[in-house]
């Protein structure tokens, strides 16, 4: 997989999951992250919160799923989260 793919993936899409990433590219989510650390640093794209109780207290939510990232610099607020499915 290449940088550009997984950013212009992430362009069309505007927000992706890791899981979403692995399974579009057929990559190991531990490769995916690696690849989207690197387009944090470049102020790419950014990683969208979830809110505190996703994944933390029910254990349905599988990390790949609910960790998510999205096209661009985050915002100054830093307001954008996301909820889990089965909220």
């Amino acid at each position: 997989v290449i940088l550009t793919d997984i950013g212009n993936y992430l362009r069309e899409r505007q927000c992706a999951s890791v899981a979403d990433i692995a399974n579009r590219f057929d990559a190991d989510p531990e490769a995916v992250r690696d690849m989207l650390s690197i387009l944090v640093r470049k102020q790419r794209i950014h990683r969208v919160r979830t809110l505190t109780g996703c994944g933390s207290s029910c254990r349905k939510c599988d990390s790949a799923a609910t960790e998510l990232y999205a096209w661009g610099r985050q915002s100054e607020e830093g307001l954008e989260q996301a909820a889990c499915p089965d909220s």
